[in-house]
Order: structure tokens, then sequence, then C-alpha cells
């Protein structure tokens, strides 16, 4: 399995670390050229301003859209507004996921926070799960879902903040900053049911 992580901008290379814990080959990308033969794709959090304008100008935009039509894709916090529909603010987008997404609606960064998140229905119901620890830095909030988008998890007020639609993931904090692996474990299954 190949998984690239968009290394435009932000905490790629926390990505890169735990894709490989997992013994996953992974490898950078910047360019177009770089997603041939790749089997599922990253994008990391960060400014999603600047990752939209560094995407742009490297002309990413539209081969990550055909990527996406073929292939599992996350995007974690700023990735996930880059995956969505639709923006607070005007910037480049994916549009990949029927997702309405607001930037830095947690606040600054003093802001940041964490809570222990229920996980449960990304995995087998028969066994006991243990709570996720969510790490939010200047999140994105979505607002709105539409379409055939499914919640996967939730803040405790009903906030969702992790969701799927079809092979397109998006959590709206950090797991790439804990050392649990779950949430990467299960891109890796959205990876092996797009994989020939």
């Amino acid at each position: 399995m190949k998984i690239g992580v968009l290394a435009l901008q932000g905490d790629f290379s926390e990505h890169i670390t735990a894709l490989r814990k997992l013994s996953v080959d992974v490898f950078e990308v910047r360019l177009p050229s770089d997603l041939k033969n790749l089997d599922g794709l990253i994008i990391p959090g960060g400014e999603s301003t600047v990752i939209g304008k560094l995407a742009t100008e490297a002309g990413l935009i539209a081969p990550l859209q055909e990527f996406g039509k073929e292939h599992a894709i996350w995007g974690t916090c700023a990735g996930a507004i880059f995956l969505a529909k639709y923006s607070n603010e005007p910037q480049p987008l994916l549009s990949l996921m029927d997702l309405r997404i607001e930037r830095n609606a947690f606040g600054r960064q003093i802001n940041s926070f964490q809570e222990m998140i229920d996980i449960s229905s990304m995995v087998d119901k028969s066994h006991v799960t243990v709570p996720f620890q969510a790490i939010f830095i200047r999140s994105p909030m979505i607002r709105v879902i539409e379409g055939d988008v499914k919640p996967l998890a939730t803040l405790s007020n009903g906030t969702i903040i992790a969701a799927q639609q079809g092979k397109i993931l998006v959590t709206t904090f950090h797991p790439e900053l804990t050392d649990d692996l779950r949430f990467h474990q299960y891109f890796l299954t959205l990876v092996k049911l797009c994989t020939p």
C-alpha cells in the first residue's frame, strides 16, 4: 500500500510518522506527478488558505479532484476545510465532500482544547471501544452535512467532528498528534476498499 501525504504546509511529518508505525509506504506529495501510483492520500492540518494557495500554484487542484474520484482521501483540520464544498471564507476548495465548514470556529490558538470522544461507530459493535483523545487547535467546525455524509464522531455537545462520505474522510481535530493510530488504521481500511 502506497499512501501520499500532501506536504505543502502544515503537520504532514506527523502523519508520515504515524503511517510508518503502521508499516505503510509513505510519499510526500508536492506536484501532480507525485500522485501517480498512490493508493490513498492524507491532507494534513495547517493553514487551509495557504494549502489552497500553494496547491493552486503547483497545479494540484484538478489532479487532486480527479484523484479523489477514485481513491480514498483523509483531511485533518485544515485538510477537512480543503476537502469541503463550502467554507465561510473564500479560498480554493477541492469540493469533494458535501460539507459546510467554518474556519477557526472554536477560537484562536489560546482556545485549543482536548476531549475524549466516542468512536464506537467506526469499529465492530461487539467490542468495547476506548475513547479517543481528540486534540483541537484552531479547528474548523462542520456546520452542515448534506447528501450521504455520515457522522462518525461528535463532541459531548453534539458537534460533528469526524465524518465520511464514501471514501472521503474528515476530522476537524488532529489524530496525528497522539500515539493512538486508530484513525490512521480506519483510513487504511477505506484505502483497501478502493484498491483493486
